[in-house]
């Protein structure tokens, strides 16, 4: 029983890749694609499931539907696609562990702060392009297409910011540069001082970033003159 587990294993992440590679997929086309029987197929599929790997659901049909049982597809879940980030993580951690031992942790710094540039350079571009636009909700199309998945929610006293995935968030738990950072880099770009109420790297559901309300004065600019680069640590 050992040794078809372990033979099956390297099959299986072929079945799992090709599903991240090309989006959910049916048996029959997993088989073909892999080369493989739809049978055998069918049974690493079972397994993934098991392992809430992968999760199934009815094939929509595209024109009429005929007889008999509408096809499956099978979809990679969160779980199954951190097993992939995590082979990544693993890597970007021994990197930064080697940074840190030989350049120091200021390298590191140093590292975080170019990771997190495009924030500041495409969020410019995109008010540039659509100066009437609000700068939080900006950001978050910004973050949002780095893979962060975020959104804004009005608050009382201002606006959080959301982010509901972080593709470095492993990372980060060792390395809280890289959430320092990006707080920098939120804090610079809304050009006010920000608070991170809750973050994935630490254990919480979704990042949360508070932007509170800043005064204007009658030309419509903030009245705040704090450095927010500065002030916008993560707490």
């Amino acid at each position: 029983m050992e040794l078809t587990e372990s033979t099956d294993a390297p099959t299986r992440a072929r079945v799992a890749r090709s599903i991240l590679e090309n989006g959910p997929s049916t048996a029959a086309q997993l088989a073909e694609r892999l080369g493989l029987t739809p049978a055998a197929v069918r049974r690493h599929l079972d397994q993934l499931v098991s392992e809430s790997s992968v999760a199934s659901r009815e094939q929509r049909p595209r024109g009429a539907r005929g007889r008999g049982r509408p096809a499956r597809v099978f979809a990679l879940t969160e779980t199954g696609r951190d097993h992939f980030d995590q082979q990544y993580d693993d890597l970007a951690a021994d990197a930064l562990r080697f940074l840190s031992e030989t350049a120091g942790d200021e390298a590191v710094v140093e590292f975080a702060r170019r990771r997190v540039a495009f924030i500041e350079s495409d969020h410019s571009r995109l008010m540039a392009q659509t100066p009437d636009r609000d700068p939080a909700e900006a950001l978050a199309e910004v973050l949002t297409r780095g893979g962060y998945a975020a959104g804004v929610r009005e608050s009382p006293i201002g606006q959080q910011l959301c982010q509901q995935h972080c593709p470095v968030a492993h990372v980060a738990h060792e390395f809280p540069q890289l959430c320092e950072a990006e707080t920098d880099a939120i804090s610079a770009v809304l050009g006010r001082h920000v608070q991170r109420l809750a973050t994935i790297a630490h254990g919480d559901g979704v990042c949360t970033t508070h932007v509170p309300d800043v005064p204007h004065d009658h030309t419509g600019s903030t009245t705040s003159s704090s450095n927010p680069a500065k002030d916008g640590a993560s707490s």
